[in-house]
């Protein structure tokens, strides 16, 4: 008996046939490059150490936790030692324990995100995500108790050990008009998760970009054999 021919098997050459899994399924991001890690691990930790220098620096001078202001600029910006026992911007005051928790998921879900789901391919994410990882760094050191900190005579809890972020740097207006005191961590978040919002808006995701940046990759050995 005749076997039967290609024609009769129905969609095997329709063109119009739905598309097979493969065809759909996203193609693998390619392995993130060495260089990605060691940019990522330098920023993070020269943000963190930078924090944690100027911290301990400030932290050192006589007159600490008195109110007391140096001026840098008279009336706008300056340097005046405070304890934040909450967030960016003073918010959550005295959740410490909850925000040291989300600081320790942050640390584990940056790198997650930058290298196991390889985001790590765009040099952006890869930059601000560093920046970020070093202010949760050098904040968490401090709601941990690590500089070993104590609350002065005034406060309720005098002599024992401080669980809150230390800040000192002022900018005002006006006496009428006062940022919440922040540090060098706090600068390095609120700028790296800015720049991430607005790189949202206006370039690619990361995936079609490290997409893009594989499919250059594999083109150029291929341009240059055929020349």
């Amino acid at each position: 008996m005749a076997s039967p021919c290609v024609e009769e098997i129905p969609g095997l050459m329709d063109e119009s046939a739905p598309p097979t899994n493969r065809e759909t399924s996203p193609a693998p991001l390619p392995p993130v490059a060495a260089s990605r890690y060691a940019v990522f691990l330098m920023v993070a930790g020269l943000a963190c150490l930078l924090d944690l220098v100027t911290k301990s620096w400030v932290f050192s001078w006589d007159g600490k936790l008195t109110g007391h202001v140096d001026w840098l600029w008279p009336g706008y910006v300056g340097i005046q030692t405070s304890l934040n026992e909450g967030a960016l911007f003073g918010m959550g005051q005295g959740q410490v324990f909850w925000f040291a928790a989300l600081s320790c998921l942050a640390v584990v879900a940056i790198p997650l995100w930058l290298f196991a789901w390889r985001a790590a391919h765009d040099w952006t994410v890869t930059l601000c995500l560093g920046f970020v990882m070093g202010g949760v760094l050098g904040n968490l050191y401090d709601r941990l108790g690590m500089p070993g900190e104590l609350w002065p005579g005034y406060h309720p809890h005098a002599g024992e050990t401080v669980y809150a972020v230390r800040d000192w740097i002022l900018l005002q207006l006006s006496d009428a008009w006062r940022w919440p005191n922040f540090n060098l961590a706090d600068s390095f978040l609120v700028v790296g998760a800015l720049v991430l919002m607005l790189r949202a808006f206006t370039e690619p995701a990361p995936r079609d970009a490290a997409l893009r940046e594989s499919e250059t990759t594999q083109e150029g050995p291929a341009h240059s054999g055929r020349s």
